[in-house]
């Protein structure tokens, strides 16, 4: 069986097309890594890129493109609506066939060793890598963004990278972990003020109150107000569970859901499941699904 890892790395570039072409040419040029998508987003001022391939060449892809990032953005510059620490913000490692979480997980401490010693980039664990439980959630490892934690990282305990040098440089900081699959959802208003969207996104995050599963900001994204959110386990929170709860949020502001995008890939699974809500349909089987039969 071939072992095969997905990895998605959150660059902090999304208006610059020469840059971010030169980061994903820098992953793409790796024997072995098949790039699948590139999501770029200029208000958020980030890409996302996916790749796939053997375990010891999405490792090896990973570092070039940190490397080739850290040379071409200079976050002193970096102005974006998305949260962020670092030209290569997040990188996580998802095991797809033939890995296991731990496997990943041994990937992400090479990577980030490696990323600390030879690029100078303090690097932070997080998810299933975490080495502390205070930096198993994302948002909690990227708290103060790229300002705040150039600020304290030198002096604060608390921030104290788990690879690298305590202090950053115009790289800024990379968090690398591993994680389950992850669906990157946006849901646009009918409405510019994004005081609503934070307000939704408040509601449905687990953080404050809302849905398992679910991390939630509101922003303003070429002039429409939009809940950003990660659903990080679609089984245990469907999409259409999402999205329905934010439709009777907006309801009480006197909005509406205008459209909803997914950025990057998604697993068919999770479609099928919305689907399946929204159709109703009860005695549904994956079966029927022709290219399904066709595949098998």
């Amino acid at each position: 069986m071939q072992r095969i890892v997905e990895c998605v790395p959150n660059f902090s570039e999304g208006r610059r097309r020469e840059v971010i072409d030169q980061i994903v040419a820098s992953i793409g040029e790796v024997t072995g890594v098949r790039v699948l998508d590139v999501e770029s987003d200029a208000d958020h001022n980030r890409t996302v890129v996916t790749f796939i391939g053997e375990p010891e060449a999405v490792e090896e892809a990973a570092f070039r493109g940190i490397r080739r990032a850290a040379e071409l953005i200079d976050m002193e510059q970096h102005r974006g609506a998305h949260p962020r620490m670092g030209a290569t913000d997040v990188v996580p490692f998802v095991p797809v066939r033939g890995v296991t979480m731990d496997d990943c997980v041994e990937m992400a401490r090479r990577l980030g060793a490696r990323v600390g010693d030879e690029l100078g980039i303090p690097v932070y664990l997080y998810e299933a890598a975490a080495t502390r439980p205070e930096r198993i959630n994302l948002a909690d490892v990227r708290r103060g963004e790229y300002e705040g934690i150039r600020r304290e990282i030198a002096t604060d305990p608390q921030r104290a990278p788990d690879f690298g040098p305590r202090e950053m440089g115009r790289a800024g900081a990379t968090a690398i972990g591993v994680r389950p699959p992850l669906i990157a959802f946006n849901v646009y208003l009918t409405t510019d003020d994004v005081r609503i969207a934070q307000a939704i996104a408040k509601a449905v995050r687990h953080s404050s109150g809302g849905l398992r599963y679910v991390k939630a900001l509101g922003l303003l994204v070429e002039g429409r107000a939009q809940v950003s959110m990660n659903l990080t386990d679609y089984r245990k929170t469907p999409i259409a569970r999402v999205v329905e709860l934010i439709r009777a949020e907006a309801a009480r502001y006197g909005v509406a859901i205008a459209e909803s995008e997914i950025i990057g890939l998604v697993p068919q699974e999770a479609l099928l499941d919305a689907a399946v809500h929204y159709l109703q349909l009860h005695r549904f089987s994956v079966d029927q699904v022709l290219e399904n039969r066709l595949a098998g």
